[in-house]
């Protein structure tokens, strides 16, 4: 699920910018990339399946706004993989430290030929789910992250009533610099607890508590004297779960 450029939303989707920028217009920017990573894993879930996965994305940015668009998509390299995805987001960065964000989260099916019905927004029917969230960026001085992220229509997981949990998600996350590596430690947080009830599941699964917690090591890989590439790999625990991932990458 889609990566906010500005805050860690989703370090835990090992998903680190590698940014090629075409200049749109002064002072406004389009910018595309793409991932490979070894695993698909978001928020301490595994998404992907045994399979790799290219993360493509592409985004602008209108100025000096704060405000951006962009699409995110993830596709197994393998039959083994269990999710495709294509997310739509619109983000706001008032100031370097603030960021909002809504994102319109889809899984489209990789057969041929289907129909998914994308256009569907219509309430217990679409196949879309919208989520509000709020990120504090951190600062240079104080290299501190948080975010707080809700669903608040769709696709959302239902109580034994078929109401909508507006699953909430809360992480907090603490960057540094040694040498050449950049690393960010997390820990995040499922707020519902759908478990209570009996047969429902909600959008992390059947109960909330701890579900991704972990760092993550980054630094540029030289491959020639004009080719240098962002890599990245992360340690993932999923406390609630009892799972461990293990994923590497490279950005281009």
């Amino acid at each position: 699920m889609k990566r906010t450029f500005l805050s860690i939303v989703l370090t835990a989707a090992m998903c680190y910018p590698g940014i090629i920028s075409v200049t749109a217009q002064e002072q406004s920017n389009l910018t595309f990339g793409a991932d490979v990573a070894s695993r698909y894993v978001w928020r301490g879930i595994n998404l992907g399946g045994s399979s790799p996965h290219i993360q493509p994305f592409m985004e602008y940015s209108a100025g000096n706004s704060g405000l951006a668009l962009g699409f995110w998509g993830s596709y197994g390299l393998s039959s083994g993989s269990a999710l495709t995805e294509a997310d739509f987001y619109v983000s706001y960065t008032p100031v370097d430290f603030l960021t909002f964000t809504v994102t319109d989260y889809f899984f489209p099916s990789d057969i041929p030929f289907s129909r998914d019905n994308y256009f569907d927004y219509r309430k217990g029917e679409t196949g879309h789910t919208l989520e509000a969230m709020v990120s504090f960026n951190g600062t240079e001085n104080f290299p501190l992250s948080v975010l707080f992220a809700m669903n608040f229509y769709g696709a959302d997981g239902l109580d034994e009533n078929g109401e909508s949990y507006f699953a909430k998600y809360l992480e907090i996350g603490y960057s540094a610099s040694v040498r050449e590596y950049e690393i960010e430690t997390f820990i995040g947080m499922a707020l519902d607890n759908p478990k209570t009830e009996q047969g429902a599941e909600g959008w992390y699964g059947d109960s909330g508590g701890v579900i991704n917690l972990g760092a993550s090591l980054s630094k540029n890989i030289k491959f020639s004297e004009k080719i240098e590439l962002p890599a990245f790999s992360s340690l993932i625990f999923n406390p609630e779960a009892g799972n461990i991932f293990m994923v590497i990458g490279i950005s281009f």
